[in-house]
């Protein structure tokens, strides 16, 4: 009895062994955001497994395809335009087409970005970066990734694979290099303040001179406003003269003139007189004469 028992637990044991071994064998599943590219002795089916459970031959195999957004780091090397070396820190962000999975995989392989993608990047990264002379090629990192995505694009696309964006992390120069710039950038600096305080300087000496020259106006108006003042004064007062000596003339009569002058007489007459032509001068006063011979 209890060998009957031992015989029964390993034929159960046997058939779970060999159910398990065939259900892996038929039963396959693919996770989510993955397609599965079905082989029959290495040949690749035209077409894919979506993601669930599925049955598939015990003598097929099947490859999960990743179909996610995908980011991959880079180390290139490159040199600039001017021969300058410079260490690039690239990703590209890509991911595969899920209706082209099989095609990429039997075209290609598993290893596809390193197969297609990795070279393209290194290739293109060189060729633009080329064209660049160290100085701009910082200024210019963001046209820098739209013209490497711009060539790159393309190639991966023939493929089956999407490009979603290319963005250069860092860009590094030699030591010497670095210096060299550090040390321009100090140069261009002190001119460039140089330059601000000389331009400072003149623009105060424009505006002192400005000053200048409102200040001088101010002054000659000022002069030209009291000599005209002064003409004014002296018109008018001429003019108040003019009219008073014309009412005093027009004033004087003969009669006014002649009561003038005899209220200005001291009541003496005068000692000598004479007239027209050649007249004898007569003494009219005999007595001032004998007075003055006595004396």
């Amino acid at each position: 009895m209890k060998h009957k028992k031992t015989v029964w637990l390993i034929i159960v044991i046997a058939l779970v062994v060999v159910i398990g071994v065939f259900s892996s064998s038929v039963f396959v599943s693919v996770p989510t955001g993955h397609t599965g590219v079905v082989t029959t002795f290495g040949k690749v089916e035209n077409y894919i497994l979506d993601e669930g459970i599925h049955m598939k031959l015990p003598w097929q195999s099947v490859v999960k395809m990743d179909n996610r957004a995908q980011k991959i780091t880079v180390n290139v090397q490159a040199f600039s335009a001017d021969i300058q070396q410079v260490d690039v820190i690239a990703s590209v962000n890509f991911s595969v087409d899920r209706e082209t999975s099989q095609n990429l995989y039997r075209n290609v392989g598993a290893a596809y970005f390193e197969t297609v993608i990795q070279p393209r990047v290194y290739a293109n990264l060189k060729a633009v970066f080329a064209k660049f002379s160290a100085e701009n090629l910082v200024a210019e990192r963001s046209h820098l990734s739209d013209e490497i995505s711009e060539l790159i694009e393309p190639e991966m696309k023939k493929y089956g694979v999407q490009l979603i964006s290319m963005s250069l992390e860092n860009i590094d120069f030699s030591d010497v290099f670095t210096d060299a710039v550090e040390a321009k950038q100090v140069a261009e600096q002190s001119k460039l303040q140089a330059t601000i305080e000389q331009e400072q300087k003149v623009m105060e000496a424009e505006k002192e001179a400005e000053r200048q020259v409102i200040a001088a106006k101010a002054q000659s108006d000022a002069k030209k406003i009291a000599a005209e003042a002064d003409a004014y004064t002296i018109e008018i007062k001429a003019k108040a003269e003019a009219e008073a000596n014309a009412k005093i003339a027009a004033s004087l009569t003969k009669e006014l003139n002649n009561y003038k002058q005899i209220d200005r007489w001291d009541g003496k007459l005068p000692e000598y007189f004479g007239g027209e032509g050649v007249l004898p001068i007569l003494n009219v006063n005999p007595s001032a004469d004998k007075a003055a011979n006595a004396e």
